[in-house]
C-alpha cells in the first residue's frame, strides 16, 4: 500500500492568503474536515470525537469522565460508600489534549459558517473547563484552561449570531452580542485579569461585529459612552457603568433616526 499523500498535497498547495480548509465525502461515506497545513493536512471527522475514537466505548474521554463523576454521585446519594471522584494530573492532561481536538475543529467550522457545529464544539469545551475547575485534584489542572475561556465564548457568540444574522434577525444577533460580552467581562474577572476586559481582542472583536451589524449607531455617541464606561470601570465606579451600559444597549436598541 502505497502511504504517500504527495499527490494528495500538490494538488491542493497551501495558500498563506487564504483559510485552506474543505470539506470532503470520507471513504466511509462520512464528511470529512480538512485543513491544509504549510507542511501537511490536518483530517478530523465532522461529528463526535474529531479524531474519530471512542475512548472507553464513549463519544469522547469528557462523557467517560462525566459518567464516572455521575456514578460516584448516585452511590453518594443513595447512602453507599463510594470514592470521591476526582481527576488525576494523568487524566486532565488526556482531557486537555481532547480539549485542542475539539478547537482545532471549531475553527475550521467557523471559517466554513457552519455555526451548529461551531455551537456544539465550544459548548463541549466550555464544560470541559467547568469540570476540571470541579475536579481535578491539584489547583494547578483546576485553573489550567480558564485562560481560554474569553477566547471560546467569543468564537461561540460569534456563531451564535451568525446564526441569527442568516435568519435576518439583527436585533436578536445585537443582544446574542451584548450577553456574550457580558459573559466575556465575567470571563475575565474568573480568571484573575478584569481590568484585562476592556482592552482585550475579544472584546474589541465582537464589538466591531455589533457595529457591523447596526450601523446607524451615531459613531460620535457611542465612543463617548464607551469612554465613560471605561472611565467609570477604571475608577470601580460599577454603578455607574451599568448606567452606561444600559444606555449604550438602548442607542443600539433604538438608534436615532437620521
Amino acid at each position: 500500500m502505497n502511504r504517500d499523500i504527495s499527490d494528495i498535497l500538490e494538488d491542493w498547495p497551501f495558500d498563506r492568503t487564504r483559510p485552506n480548509i474543505r470539506l470532503i465525502q470520507g471513504s466511509g461515506g462520512d464528511p470529512l474536515l480538512q485543513v491544509r497545513l504549510d507542511l501537511g493536512l490536518l483530517q478530523m471527522h465532522v461529528d463526535g470525537r474529531p479524531d474519530g475514537q471512542n475512548p472507553q466505548g464513549y463519544r469522547s474521554l469528557l462523557e467517560y469522565y462525566e459518567a464516572q463523576a455521575d456514578d460516584a454521585q448516585s452511590l453518594a446519594d443513595e447512602g453507599e460508600e463510594a470514592e470521591e471522584f476526582e481527576l488525576s494530573p494523568d487524566d486532565c492532561k488526556l482531557l486537555r489534549e481532547e480539549a485542542a481536538q475539539y478547537y482545532h475543529r471549531y475553527v475550521a467550522l467557523l471559517v466554513l459558517n457552519d455555526f451548529d457545529g461551531v455551537i456544539r464544539d465550544t459548548a463541549r469545551n466550555l464544560r470541559l473547563i467547568d469540570f476540571l475547575q470541579k475536579f481535578a485534584r491539584e489547583e494547578s489542572d483546576q485553573r489550567s484552561m480558564v485562560h481560554y475561556r474569553p477566547f471560546i465564548i467569543t468564537v461561540r457568540t460569534r456563531a451564535l449570531a451568525g446564526q441569527m444574522i442568516r435568519s435576518n434577525e439583527s436585533k436578536a444577533a445585537v443582544a446574542l452580542i451584548d450577553d456574550g460580552l457580558d459573559a466575556l467581562q465575567d470571563a475575565f474577572a474568573d480568571a484573575g485579569e478584569p481590568e484585562a476586559f476592556e482592552s482585550s481582542a475579544e472584546r474589541r472583536t465582537l464589538v466591531g461585529m455589533r457595529e457591523a451589524i447596526n450601523p446607524k449607531l451615531m459613531p460620535s455617541q457611542a465612543a463617548e459612552l464607551e469612554a465613560r464606561l471605561a472611565r467609570a470601570l477604571e475608577a470601580e465606579n460599577y454603578e455607574l457603568a451599568a448606567i452606561l451600559r444600559d444606555e449604550i444597549k438602548s442607542l443600539r436598541d433604538h438608534p436615532p433616526k437620521a
